[in-house]
């Protein structure tokens, strides 16, 4: 089994390509003949908001986590794994001017690809920061909204990640996930894969594993859907589905 640091190189090696240009394989088995505009639209989002802030969408994702809840004026939201800024910019919109929005990627990169988006499409209420999901470099109790889009699963530490959530969402705040989760055990070589692990197969844990994770650390299950289709659609088959997840810190 490959190690954390061994996994988060090859994560960061892969989506260091995709934000310069040389790579359009993110999540998913392969590189398909669908444009980052068909991936988006497969996965949720509209015509609108892809053609909102279009050098961002890299067509990465699973699942659109700003629709999946209310974000209200004046919240402040933190994008886990934010790569070039895509839902960045759409929960930018909710919140409004007194509102904010921080995404945290741990890609050079793709920081500096989002912050060039920001500047060019005038979004002044959005703060990009380098870190690591399992250490945010985020304040205690200072999040109303945390959103992340297929991200968790490239995470090696599962816990500490949601533990990390837990820690800067404010009383009552609320978590809105997109991630893959796998219906059926990958067997050693798969989970060894560099393809896998960084097109958010090879880390990805089982469903209820997932879950229950979730539910020790503390948040209260809100809601739940489903995409099984994903599979055939980006992932040639294996047995995984997106799942939407929202909860909340009580």
């Amino acid at each position: 089994m490959k190690k954390p640091d061994e996994i988060k190189k090859i994560v960061k090696d892969k989506y260091g390509e995709i934000a310069a240009g040389n790579s359009g394989c993110g999540c998913g088995c392969g590189c398909g003949n669908e444009s980052n505009e068909q991936i988006a639209k497969s996965i949720g989002y509209s015509e609108e908001e892809i053609n909102s802030v279009s050098e961002a969408n890299l067509g990465l994702g699973c699942g659109n986590p700003t629709a999946m809840g209310e974000i209200k004026e004046g919240e402040t939201v933190l994008d886990l794994g934010s790569g070039a800024g895509f839902d960045c910019f759409l929960a930018a919109k909710m919140v409004g001017g007194s509102g904010k929005v921080i995404g945290v990627d741990m890609t050079k990169e793709m920081i500096e690809k989002a912050k060039d988006n920001a500047e060019k499409y005038g979004y002044t209420n959005v703060e990009f920061r380098p870190g690591e999901i399992e250490k945010l470099p985020i304040d205690d109790n200072s999040i109303d909204v945390v959103i992340s889009n297929c991200v968790i699963n490239l995470v090696p530490d599962k816990t500490k990640a949601f533990k990390e959530i837990y820690r800067v969402l404010k009383k009552g705040g609320k978590m809105y996930i997109s991630d893959i989760v796998l219906l059926e055990n990958l067997s050693e070589k798969e989970k060894n894969d560099e393809g896998l692990l960084a097109g958010c197969v090879g880390g990805a844990l089982l469903k209820d594993e997932y879950l229950k994770i979730i539910e020790d650390t503390g948040f209260e299950m809100k809601g739940l859907s489903e995409d099984k289709d994903i599979s055939k659609r980006q992932y040639q088959g294996i047995l995984l589905e997106s799942l939407k997840v929202e909860a909340r810190k009580p």
